[in-house]
């Protein structure tokens, strides 16, 4: 990277970071106005979405044009799929039960609560894990076989997790199905392929991004904070905390691995 390209690229940090807030500040009003902070999940791959696109705008002239544009546009797909998957989901639906019992707690104003601890959160998370998507817009080196290695992962991931959605919207419109636990199709592989189609996604976007070892090294941090989320923070741990008391869900853990796809096991009921 050239000294010119760094130095636009610490331009880009911080042009990312208003970015990610103000979509995030704009869900955060939404959501006050409506009394449903679940949009805040919508607002999650957008923010990602506008980062990417930002990023983009604002690298022309400085890196190598086929990978910014791989690496912009695999991130915008996977952010507004995202985004729209999860407003479909939840039309009609009430509050998130997680936000409930965060407006709940504490004292103070709880509209504030849900601006500090989700969505300024939030925000903060999209910039960090958006490092390689900023960093590749600044990349002068072709794409080479890592970036087309990463470019298959985020494929893979991209199928894996909206086949996963599919076929649970399905599972759960089928008004028999209600009260069930869903352990069919992917399902069978993993008790969470939506979230392991993403974690294919961002290792797939980082490997897109090292165009140098400098690169490889600033931003791993990225797939790595959202492998955490995805198996330790909001994400698997705190899904099946909630599905706990489901009937069945015990035996469906059995069986079924908790997060990488194999095989379903067997003699477990």
């Amino acid at each position: 990277m050239s000294p010119a390209a760094g130095e636009a690229l610490g331009s880009n940090l911080a042009a990312a970071a208003a970015t990610a807030a103000g979509v995030l500040l704009l869900a955060f009003a939404v959501g006050t106005a409506r009394r449903l902070h679940r949009t805040v999940d919508i607002a999650w791959g957008l923010a990602f979405a506008a980062v990417a696109t930002v990023s983009y705008a604002l690298s022309s002239g400085y890196g190598d044009g086929d990978r910014r544009l791989l690496v912009a546009a695999a991130t915008v797909v996977w952010g507004v799929r995202l985004a729209t998957h999860i407003a479909w989901r939840g039309r009609g639906h009430g509050e998130d039960p997680r936000y409930t019992k965060l407006l709940a707690r504490g004292r103070g104003n709880p509209h504030l609560r849900a601006l500090l601890k989700v969505y300024v959160l939030q925000a903060g998370l999209v910039w960090l894990v958006s490092l390689p998507v900023q960093s590749a817009s600044y990349a002068g080196s072709p794409i080479g076989a890592l970036a087309v290695l990463g470019g298959v992962l985020w494929a893979v991931g991209l199928v894996f997790e909206a086949v996963g959605d599919f076929q649970l919207a399905r599972f759960k419109a089928d008004p028999a199905h209600r009260g069930t636990v869903m352990d069919r199709g992917l399902w069978a592989w993993t008790r969470h392929p939506n979230y392991f189609g993403d974690f294919l996604v961002w290792w797939g976007l980082y490997l897109m991004a090292c165009g140098t070892w400098q690169a490889a090294l600033l931003c791993l941090v990225s797939p790595v904070v959202m492998t955490l989320l995805l198996v330790k923070g909001s994400g698997k741990r705190l899904l099946e905390a909630h599905m706990a008391d489901r009937p069945g869900y015990a035996g469906y853990i059995a069986r079924t691995s908790g997060f990488l796809p194999l095989p379903p096991r067997r003699g477990h009921a």
